[in-house]
């Protein structure tokens, strides 16, 4: 088939890898303007404008694709369908009604269930048994389009959102080749999607990482996970953050956020409901140490308030 991709972190470099291995034409590839990144802050490009380039393929990286002229060079690529992850840009009806067999969207969850900017980080914190990747027909709505295949995946205990993001990548990856090679032989279904069980997966602020220890500790640690690598748990202010990288629940009692205990196995903190046990975290400007490393260089005793560590 001959495709056009459009998308730009490494979620969607691994479908456009798998899209070209598996022998699919890709006319051109759609991908944000370069981003100033690193200390430097210089303009550096994203994950799937380094492959595309690196497999020779067109990139276009307009700010927007609502102006006549990128609308008309697209439609030059006389496209069958136009494959879309993890873009950035809303796509107007006119660029939707411009392939032949239209636009597929590679969505990181069994929608209807997270709609929206963070499906992964939202399934980890809720607490979700499952998730997986939708193909779904893109319309006008927020992920709201027709399902043309969906896979469901486990959610382990330990998994972070940059372990799920890796996993669900790679289904994503080979769920849009099915879904190609169905649509090439004219036997791609699509239903309908319901919107009972809908929910929305807000994007991610930095001050909803910051960790409440009046909360449940269970919640708490899937927070943890949930953050992680970005932007991270934290305790303290967010201009001098202590980050908390991995955590687990324990059955203990106190005042919410006293540490109950500070040793090699873990910085045991009281939360509302139960206690966290924190045991990977990293000072503003530090590596990240295991609790009995940090320890070393941070003096923290029993009956110490943990939540106040950077207010000093």
């Amino acid at each position: 088939m001959r495709i056009i991709f459009a998308g730009t972190p490494e979620f969607a470099r691994i479908a456009l890898t798998a899209i070209h291995k598996a022998g699919h034409t890709v006319a051109a590839v759609l991908t944000q303007p370069d981003r100033p990144a690193g200390r430097g802050m210089k303009l550096a490009p994203c994950a799937v404008k380094c492959e595309a380039q690196r497999l020779g393929l067109p990139v276009l990286q307009p700010e927007a694709l609502k102006s006549a002229a990128i609308q008309a060079e697209l439609r030059e690529f006389d496209a069958d369908a136009m494959v879309v992850a993890a873009y950035g840009l809303i796509l107007p009806q006119t660029v939707l009604d411009l392939p032949h067999l239209g636009c597929l969207n590679i969505h990181a969850s069994l929608l209807p269930r997270w709609r929206g900017a963070a499906p992964i980080h939202r399934a980890i914190q809720a607490g979700d048994a499952e998730t997986g990747v939708t193909i779904m027909q893109m319309d006008a709505g927020l992920d709201t389009g027709a399902i043309c295949l969906q896979q469901s995946l486990a959610i382990a205990d330990d998994d972070t959102t940059g372990s799920l993001h890796d996993k669900l990548a790679e289904l994503g990856g080979a769920l849009i080749v099915r879904a190609l090679t169905a649509a090439s032989e004219h036997a791609l279904c699509v239903r309908p999607q319901p919107d009972q069980g809908a929910t929305y997966a807000a994007k991610v602020s930095k001050a909803e990482a910051r960790l409440d220890f009046n909360l449940d500790a269970a919640q708490l640690a899937r927070n943890i996970r949930a953050f992680n690598p970005a932007p991270g748990a934290f305790i303290g202010r967010q201009e001098m953050p202590v980050k908390i990288w991995r955590a687990h629940r324990l059955s203990m009692t106190g005042k919410p956020g006293m540490v109950l205990a500070a040793n090699a196995d873990g910085i045991v903190v009281a939360c509302g409901r139960g206690a966290l046990c924190v045991t990977e975290l990293q000072t503003a400007g530090g590596k990240r140490l295991t609790a009995g490393l940090w320890l070393e260089g941070h003096r923290l005793l029993p009956g110490d308030a943990f939540g106040s560590i950077g207010n000093e």
